[in-house]
């Protein structure tokens, strides 16, 4: 028999406001600072905070941690990638051994011209600013990428936890750390981002249909990924 799921929990607060405290802002309930699930204070930048804000404003008779990406993705930060950072930086930088932008359809043409479009000018921008070489290939058949790709990477990503994490979900949500370093540096927009990232699947779509399942779940992940764009360009 499966458990049953959890009674979400009821809005307990009335008033939520953003605090100036020592050079940051906090998020207060009632007057009561808002803490992560392990009682950690979140100290972020006025912009976050204010964010973060409308997220516990907006939930009405309970408490909805689904509708709120950027409270979960402060949590992570704080309470798992704050205790992590090697670890995370080490799984991000090993998106270039495999990344989504690398990996290329050999047909129809339609779909090939459509990834070379998006992809290449990030391809060739990355090894510009890296010096590294990359090598697309159609297929799926694995190819060995330089091998100073992870540390490069890896070197570049931001320390703190909170860009850390973002960045981590980020290069999850769109599987390539390079559209990720791409949209950090300010190569492309978060819309360019998510148009790069979904090339197979709106390429599906134009020629199948949508799924209204498989696009709800693509709405929230659109959601999670906009949270991470929020910290690291804010």
């Amino acid at each position: 028999m499966n458990d049953p799921k959890p009674e979400p929990a009821k809005r307990f607060y009335n008033t939520v406001e953003v605090t100036a405290r020592e050079g940051s802002f906090t998020v207060t309930l009632d007057g009561r600072e808002l803490r992560t699930p392990l009682k950690r204070s979140m100290a972020l930048n006025e912009a976050l905070a204010k964010s973060l804000a409308r997220e516990w404003d907006a939930q009405t008779d309970v408490i909805l941690p689904l509708t709120m990406p950027l409270t979960r993705l402060v949590n992570t930060a704080i309470d798992g990638v704050a205790d992590a950072k090697d670890d995370v930086r080490s799984a991000i930088a090993a998106f270039a051994a495999h990344d989504l932008i690398l990996y290329r359809a050999d047909h129809p043409r339609g779909l090939v011209d459509r990834q070379a479009e998006l992809w290449d000018p990030v391809v060739a921008k990355m090894s510009e600013r890296f010096g590294l070489p990359l090598s697309p290939t159609a297929g799926i058949m694995p190819v060995a990428q330089d091998p100073g790709w992870p540390a490069a990477v890896a070197a570049s990503l931001p320390d703190d936890p909170l860009s850390l994490a973002a960045f981590h979900q980020l290069t999850t949500i769109t599987g390539s750390v390079f559209l990720s370093l791409s949209h950090h540096a300010g190569d492309i927009d978060f819309d360019a981002l998510m148009d790069a990232a979904h090339v197979d699947e709106d390429w599906n779509i134009a020629e199948w249909g949508a799924d209204d399942e498989a696009m709800a779940r693509r709405a929230l992940r659109r959601e999670d990924a906009s949270a991470s764009s929020k910290v690291l360009r804010p």
